[in-house]
């Protein structure tokens, strides 16, 4: 590991120039205050340049926008899913966006991801794609801006909280993911958020509880057990946003039991430092059930609220099911409503589909391979030959293709498995929150290794490779207390790489944007033989 700063030698200058010139324009409480949250709206601004920017091209129906911009119109003018006649797409991108029917159609994810992309054709209509992708755009810059907030959080840091917002910012990926109306943005973003939530929860329910057994103590009384925690308004704030990601994706219940699990782990290590002789048994039994009841179930109430467009129309997809012969339960379970038992069906039918997806597609990814970008997803492509695509040449192609960053993904994956020797080693708090964030995005694609599944899923754990990796750069950067030879090493070491990762983000840029370039430059992006 190096020498220690403390094992310097006697007299060894610390830190360097850049650090006493910052020092010096940081010592006012204003410019503390200007930088605390200038910094992370400053990559937020980048971020929304690079998600808005020209965001209506393509005017096409790109990918998988078939199903959600199509299905989120309907959403928002029948209140279900509606179906539209073959060979839409066309129509609908040529303005032509009222010719879907009132019968349903069968989709496999819950509605409020849609109804979130419908906000935007809500207020300005369906006939530009700008408004398609709109707040799919929104959503991957606030995204931005959190990942800073939650970076300041675990790092206790604003220049690595703005160093993860521009990793975040400028990683194609994440571009490219906000530039299509698909639902995995709102996952990633809503995921997020309750792992932000979960982290003040973690650090109000240690105080709260710190608190409650120095009031005791000073009373003459040492609880056993310690007290049971009921005031935890970050807990409800994070059912609410995991109950919302589950709404978008069913992935999002793999985040419900991570973070539920992590609150129990945490509150009984934290009852431990406090003290508590009986701090496993009080985490587990005392404290683990109100931890449940104000987390599950705050998380499915607002996942069933979600489906209130269905349950209060008579249109949708087996909406009268359970209303049919034959079908309404019997016995225990007759006193449901109709429409909840028709919802269940449902979703015994959309979970049946899932399960059993392995058509075979071209652009499909392995999910052992998805850390290490092995096989991107061309999500639209077009071409000229007639000198009027608009790249100086008689053949243009444009592209939108899924590609991060590769400097970042690397070297994220990198970081990802080097946290997981710090956590066994040091057992720092920090790496052990953000392994979760990734196991929870991640491992659980693990047991469908031959189902269809795409690289573009990855969006949902990408912000926790990207804190790992800031992990890392922490860990370079070394403190502006360390030696002058450490600290000159790792400024430059961290300043070179983000260097070559914008500027890197600037050569892949057509390719997340959809800009029309020759068939020989886009081939130079193509670093491994399966991304073409």
């Amino acid at each position: 590991m190096g020498v220690e700063p403390g094992a310097a030698a006697v007299g060894e200058e610390r830190g360097t120039r850049l650090d006493a010139w910052w020092a010096r324009t940081l010592s006012t409480p204003g410019r503390r205050a200007l930088w605390y949250w200038g910094g992370p709206l400053l990559v937020t601004l980048i971020a929304a340049v690079l998600r808005f920017w020209n965001l209506g091209h393509p005017q096409a129906i790109v990918f998988d926008e078939t199903y959600y911009v199509k299905d989120a119109w309907t959403l928002l003018q029948n209140g279900y899913e509606s179906s539209w006649p073959e060979g839409a797409d066309a129509d609908f991108a040529n303005g032509d966006t009222g010719i879907f029917s009132d019968d349903p159609t069968y989709v496999v994810h819950p509605p409020l991801g849609k109804w979130m992309i419908s906000l935007g054709m809500a207020a300005f209509g369906a006939g530009d794609a700008f408004w398609w992708r709109a707040t799919t755009a929104l959503a991957g810059t606030i995204a931005v801006f959190l990942i800073a907030i939650v970076a300041r959080r675990l790092f206790s840091s604003t220049v690595l909280a703005v160093i993860a917002g521009l990793l975040f910012a400028v990683d194609g990926n994440a571009i490219v993911m906000s530039r299509v109306a698909l639902l995995d943005n709102w996952l990633m973003l809503f995921t997020l958020l309750g792992f932000w939530f979960v982290l003040l929860d973690r650090e109000q329910a240690r105080r709260l509880l710190e608190s409650r057994l120095d009031t005791a103590r000073e009373r003459g009384h040492d609880p056993a057990y310690g007290p049971a925690l009921w005031a935890r308004p970050w807990l409800l704030a994070a059912a609410l946003a995991l109950g919302a990601a589950c709404a978008v994706k069913w992935s999002g219940l793999y985040f419900v039991a991570a973070f539920g699990l992590y609150l129990v782990v945490v509150d009984a290590l934290a009852r431990r430092r406090a003290g508590v002789p009986f701090w496993l048994t009080a985490a587990v039994l005392k404290q683990a059930p109100i931890t449940f009841v104000m987390l599950v179930p705050v998380a499915a109430a607002a996942y069933l609220a979600s489906w209130t467009g269905w349950l209060v129309t008579d249109g949708g997809y087996y909406r009268h099911w359970a209303a049919e012969a034959g079908h309404a339960a019997t016995g225990l379970f007759s006193w449901v409503p109709l429409a909840l038992q028709s919802l269940w069906h449902y979703h015994e039918a959309a979970y049946t589909y899932h399960v059993g997806v392995q058509q075979s597609h071209p652009w499909q990814a392995n999910p052992l391979t998805w850390l290490l970008m092995v096989r991107p997803t061309n999500m639209y492509f077009a071409s000229t030959d007639d000198g009027s695509g608009g790249c100086g040449a008689d053949t243009c192609w444009e592209s939108v293709m899924g590609i991060g960053n590769p400097l970042v993904w690397w070297a994220a994956a990198a970081a990802s498995v080097y946290l997981v020797y710090r956590l066994a080693r040091y057992r720092e708090w920090q790496a052990g929150a953000i392994l979760l964030g990734l196991a929870a995005g991640y491992l659980p694609w693990l047991m469908y290794l031959n189902r269809t599944v795409f690289q573009f899923y990855s969006i949902v754990f990408e912000p926790y490779t990207v804190l790992a990796l800031v992990f890392v750069i922490g860990l370079v950067l070394g403190r502006a207390d360390d030696p002058q030879w450490r600290r000159q090493r790792g400024l430059a070491i961290v300043g070179i790489f983000l260097g070559f990762v914008v500027l890197v983000s600037a050569f892949f840029l057509p390719l997340w944007t959809g800009m029309p370039i020759t068939p020989e430059f886009r081939q130079l992006h193509f670093w491994l033989p399966t991304w073409g």
